[in-house]
C-alpha cells in the first residue's frame, strides 16, 4: 500500500509529508522511502497559531478558523505529495494534525487536540484519510505520547546491544527495547523561544547553533531550569509547550539577573543536551539513533555527545530513515496499521491499558473502501 504521512511537530513551521510502500511479509513490515516534500506554513497562518497556543488565550472562533486553514494547509501538501513523489497512485494519508493542546495534569493525560481538519485532505485528495490517532490510546488511559514509540520499537528489534531511538523537536523523545518510551524534556523547544524573543521574531530557531555556540554556559541558570519537577517523573510521562514555553524559561532567568543572549541559549542547549543524556544513561543505552529538527544543530549534538562517553550517536539517516522524513514516515506506518485493523500503541511505551487501533478514518472520493483485516501485527520493521 501506498501511504503518505503528514505531520507538523511542535515547531509548527511547515507540513511534512513522506511517501512509503507499506506490505506485510510474514511477522516483518517492509518499508520504501519514496520520499519528502515540505510546506511552509504561511506568516499569517503560523502568526495566528503561536497567537493561540498556550500559555496565551483564544477563541472558539479562532480553534475554527486555525482548524480549517491548517487543514487545508495539509490538504495542499498532501496534493503536492500525491503528484510528485507517488506519481498520483497514493491509496492512503494518514495525518497527524497540528497539537495545539495536550491536557496533562500530574503525570495523567486527560485529552489532547489536533487540529487540521481531515476532511479538506480528502476532498483535495480524493483519499481516504485516518486522522485523530492519539485520542484513542488517552481513552485507553494512555499519554497518547510519544506514538511514534510502536515504530521505533519495531525498528530497533534484533539490533545488538540496548539501542534507543531519539527524537528531538520541539520536545525530545526516546523510546528502548524493552517497549518504554517518554517524553524527556524539551527538544528545540525553549531554544526556539529564545532566538525568537532575542530577535524580536527575526529568528524562528538558532540557525546551525550559532548563537549557541558563541555563548558560554551559565550553571545557575541551568541548575535553576534542571528544578522542574516534570524531569524526575516516572515514565511513561508526556509533555509539550504547554510547560516549556517562554514564560517557563522568563520565570528561571528572574533569578539569576540579565544574561547575554548568547549565553542564555547556550544554556537551553546545554538543557536539552543534559536531560536527554540523563535519561539515555538512565536506561543503560550503548547506541542513540536520534532524528528530528534538532540533529540540524551541531552545537546541540557536539554537547549531547560529549555527555554520552562510550555510547554511540548516529542519526537515522545512517539507518536508511531520513532523519527529517521520520515522523511522517512513522504515522504512514500508523495509518497502514488503521487501515488494517492493526493496533498502533505498545501499552509499555504510552501506558494504555490495552492496545488499540487507533484514528479516525474520512472516506474519500470513492467511499469507504478498507483492505481486508490482516491477522495480526508485525513484530519488525525493515526498511528497504
Amino acid at each position: 500500500m501506498r501511504v503518505i504521512g503528514l505531520m507538523s511537530g511542535t515547531s509548527y513551521d511547515a507540513v511534512d509529508a513522506g511517501a512509503v510502500d507499506l506490505g506485510l511479509d510474514g511477522d516483518s513490515l517492509v518499508l520504501k522511502p519514496l520520499g519528502l516534500v515540505s510546506e511552509a506554513y504561511d506568516e499569517p497562518l503560523r502568526e495566528a497559531l503561536t497567537a493561540a497556543l498556550p500559555p496565551a488565550s483564544t477563541s472558539m472562533a479562532e480553534v475554527c478558523r486555525l482548524d480549517t486553514r491548517i487543514g487545508q494547509t495539509f490538504a495542499a501538501t498532501a496534493v503536492h505529495a500525491v503528484r510528485e513523489l507517488c506519481d498520483g497512485r497514493a491509496e492512503l494519508i494518514a495525518s497527524h494534525g497540528q497539537t495545539v493542546y495536550h491536557w496533562a495534569e500530574e503525570g495523567r493525560v486527560h485529552g489532547t487536540l489536533q487540529l487540521g481538519q481531515p476532511a479538506w485532505i480528502a476532498e483535495a485528495t480524493g483519499l481516504p484519510v485516518a486522522a485523530d490517532f492519539r485520542s484513542r490510546d488517552i481513552a485507553a488511559g494512555g499519554q497518547g505520547a510519544p506514538l511514534v514509540s510502536l515504530v521505533d520499537l519495531l525498528w530497533l528489534r534484533g539490533r545488538p546491544g540496548t539501542p534507543v531511538a531519539l527524537n528531538i523537536g520541539g520536545i525530545a523523545n526516546l523510546t528502548t527495547p524493552d517497549g518504554t518510551a517518554f517524553d524527556t524534556g524539551p527538544g528545540c523547544a525553549l531554544i526556539d523561544a529564545a532566538a525568537r524573543g532575542f530577535s524580536g521574531g527575526r529568528l524562528s530557531y538558532d540557525v546551525d547553533g550559532a548563537l549557541a555556540g558563541r555563548g558560554t554556559v551559565h550553571e545557575p541558570l541551568l541548575n535553576r531550569l534542571l528544578e522542574e519537577p516534570y524531569y524526575a517523573l516516572p515514565a511513561p510521562k508526556t509533555t509539550g509547550k504547554e510547560l516549556f514555553h517562554l514564560g517557563h524559561l522568563r520565570d528561571a532567568l528572574a533569578g539569576v539577573g540579565t544574561l547575554p543572549a548568547e549565553d542564555v541559549v547556550a544554556t537551553l542547549t546545554m538543557l536539552t543536551a543534559r536531560t536527554i543524556a540523563d535519561a539515555v544513561g538512565a536506561v543503560g543505552a550503548t547506541e542513540v539513533i536520534a532524528s528530528g529538527g534538532g540533529t540540524r544543530n551541531p552545537v546541540l549534538m557536539r554537547m549531547l555527545g560529549q555527555r554520552l562517553p562510550g555510547v554511540a550517536l548516529r542519526t537515522s539517516d545512517e539507518l536508511g530513515l531520513p532523519s527529517a522524513a521520520k515522523e511522517a514516515y512513522a504515522f504512514a506506518v500508523l495509518g497502514f496499521l488503521t487501515a488494517h485493523g492493526l493496533p498502533g500503541t505498545e501499552p509499555s511505551a504510552t501506558g494504555a491499558r490495552h492496545a488499540r487501533v487507533l484514528g479516525s478514518i474520512t472516506p474519500g472520493q470513492d467511499g469507504l473502501r478498507l483492505p481486508p483485516p490482516a491477522g495480526r501485527r508485525p513484530v519488525r520493521l525493515v526498511v528497504q
